[in-house]
């Protein structure tokens, strides 16, 4: 019998970049805000991995027997 499964799929991308900062904390930040400011664009380049997870779905249209 054939069942139905949701596979989620998470590619993983990765950049390094240096930053002169005063603390981890400030480094993080200014990374963060020059992201989401387009300054890094991380692209196929910059692919690590990948994975797959899947699980069955439910069954619908169907009462437990009793």
């Amino acid at each position: 019998m054939l069942r139905e499964y949701e596979v989620t799929i998470r590619e993983t991308l990765q950049m390094k970049v240096k930053v002169e900062a005063e603390s981890r904390a400030e480094a993080e930040d200014i990374v963060r805000r020059n992201w989401r400011g387009d300054e890094y664009i991380l692209d196929a380049e910059c692919f690590t991995g990948v994975d797959f997870t899947a699980k069955r779905t439910p069954e619908r249209g169907r009462e437990k027997e009793r």
